[in-house]
C-alpha cells in the first residue's frame, strides 16, 4: 500500500498504535489542498483580472497610493480613503504635496529621490495628525519600474500604534473576563449567607414584641437587601441579548433625552450623526442601557455646566480585539470635563472602581459587558477637557 506523503515524516508505529490520529491528519491535509484548489481556480476563473488587483489592495490594512511622474494621485485604496478621511474622487489628480499638506511637507522630495534612485525609503514612527486624532504611522516610498525605468512612486502607510491598540483591546476583553468571572463565585458565596442572615432576622423580627428591638432587624433586613441588590448589579448582564433589526441613532436619542431631562440646565447635549449607518442587530434595552450608563457618566462628569457630544460614524476595517471587521459603526460620547485620572484610565471597566466618591463602579462595568454580548467593545481616551469613550458595534452579517 503506498503511503500518504503528508506522514512520511512520522514513524510507522505511530500510526499502528494511533489511526484515528492518522485519518484525522489525513483529512486535515486533504482539506488544506482542496482549499487552495478552490481558490486558484477561483482566481484563474476571474475573466477580468485587471479589476482583481483593486479588490485585493481595497482588502489591505495598510493604506497605498499610487503617483505619477508629476507627483499627482492616480490611485488610492479603500485604507487611504479612511486614514485620510477622504473618497477617491474628492482627492484623484491633487499633488502629492496637497494631499499630506498637513501630515507630511517633504512627500514630494521623498518622492523625487525614490524616482530617481530607483529605491525605496521608509520613515519610521512618524507622527501624522489627523483631523481626530494623533497616531503614529511607517512610511514606505517605493519606485515602480518598467524596464528600469520609473514610471510611478508608490507610498504605503502602516499604522504601527494599530497594534498596540489591537493588543489593547485584547488585554481589556481578557481583564472583562476575568473580573466577570471573579464576581459570579464573589456573587455565590455572598449570596448564600446572605440569603439566611436575612432569613434569621426575619425569624427574629416576628418573635419580638419590643417595637425599639425590632428597629434592629428590620436594619438587618434592609442592608441585606440592599447588598443582594448589589450583588445582582454586579453580575448583571446575566441574560443573553435578544436582538432585532433596529436604527442605532434611535437608540441613541432615547439616551439622550432621558439624560437632558435629568442633567442640570448648563449641561448642553450635542448630536452629530452619520445617517449613513445601516441598521443594526441588536437588544434595543441593552443597548439603551450601555449608551445610558456612558452617557451618564459624562453628564455627571462636566457637572452644572459643559457640553457633551453624541457621535456616529461608519469605521472600516475596525479591529475589535482580535477581530477585524470589514465594517462597523463606532459611536464616541464626547465631553470637556475634568478628564480621568491616568492612574484610573486602566482599571475604569473593573467592577467598583470609579474616581467619584458617591459612585458605585459598576456603570462603565455593565456597560462593557452589555457591548461585548452585541461583539463589539468599548474604548477610551482622556485629557482635561477632552474625554472620549468610543463603542463599536460590528455591521457584518456573520454578527446578525
Amino acid at each position: 500500500m503506498e503511503r500518504d506523503p503528508s506522514l512520511a515524516h512520522q514513524p510507522l508505529s505511530a500510526c499502528q498504535e494511533s489511526p484515528s490520529r492518522c485519518n484525522r491528519m489525513t483529512e486535515s491535509k486533504a482539506h488544506t489542498r482542496l482549499g487552495l484548489l478552490i481558490a486558484c481556480n477561483a482566481l484563474m476563473n476571474f475573466d477580468d483580472t485587471a479589476a482583481l488587483h483593486p479588490r485585493i489592495l481595497d482588502h489591505l490594512t495598510d493604506a497605498v497610493l499610487l503617483f505619477d511622474l508629476s507627483y499627482r494621485l492616480v490611485y488610492i485604496n479603500l485604507a487611504g480613503e479612511v486614514l485620510f478621511a477622504v473618497s477617491a474622487r474628492q482627492v484623484l489628480g491633487m499633488r502629492a504635496k496637497e494631499i499630506f499638506l498637513l501630515y507630511d511637507k517633504t512627500i514630494e522630495k521623498d518622492l523625487k529621490r525614490a524616482l530617481g534612485h530607483g529605491e525605496s525609503l521608509t520613515k519610521r514612527n512618524l507622527a501624522l495628525e489627523l483631523p481626530s486624532q494623533m497616531i503614529t504611522v511607517n512610511l514606505t516610498v517605493a519606485p515602480i519600474l518598467d524596464q528600469d525605468k520609473p514610471v510611478a512612486g508608490l507610498v504605503q502607510i502602516e499604522q504601527v500604534d494599530r497594534h498596540l491598540r489591537i493588543s489593547m483591546e485584547e488585554q481589556i476583553m481578557a481583564q472583562q473576563n476575568a473580573a466577570r468571572m471573579l464576581l459570579r463565585g464573589l456573587a455565590h458565596e455572598i449570596k448564600n449567607p446572605l440569603g439566611g442572615l436575612r432569613g434569621a432576622a426575619q425569624l427574629l423580627d416576628r418573635e419580638l414584641a419590643d417595637e425599639e428591638l425590632r428597629e434592629y432587624t428590620k436594619i438587618i433586613m434592609e442592608e441585606s437587601d440592599r447588598l443582594q441588590l448589589l450583588v445582582d448589579r454586579m453580575l448583571a448582564p446575566n441574560k443573553p441579548p435578544r436582538k432585532s433589526r433596529l436604527n442605532i441613532h434611535r437608540v441613541l436619542e432615547r439616551v439622550r433625552q432621558l439624560v437632558q431631562v435629568e442633567a442640570p440646565a448648563g449641561v448642553v447635549i450635542e448630536r452629530d450623526y452619520d445617517p449613513s449607518i445601516p441598521l443594526i442587530n441588536g437588544d434595543n434595552d441593552q443597548l439603551i442601557q450601555a449608551i445610558l450608563n456612558i452617557v451618564r457618566n459624562a453628564a455627571q462628569a462636566v457637572g452644572q455646566k459643559g457640553r457633551i457630544i453624541i457621535r456616529t460614524r461608519v469605521q472600516r476595517h475596525a479591529s475589535i480585539g482580535y477581530r477585524c471587521n470589514r465594517i462597523a459603526a463606532k459611536i464616541d460620547i464626547i465631553d470637556d470635563g475634568p478628564g480621568i485620572k491616568p492612574e484610573l484610565l486602566g482599571q475604569i471597566f473593573y467592577p467598583m472602581v470609579t474616581g467619584r466618591a458617591d459612585g458605585t463602579g459598576l456603570g462603565l462595568s455593565i456597560a462593557q459587558s452589555l457591548i461585548n454580548q452585541h461583539g463589539g467593545l468599548v474604548e477610551c481616551s482622556s485629557s482635561p477637557g477632552n474625554t472620549v469613550f468610543s463603542v463599536f458595534l460590528p455591521l457584518e452579517k456573520d454578527h446578525e
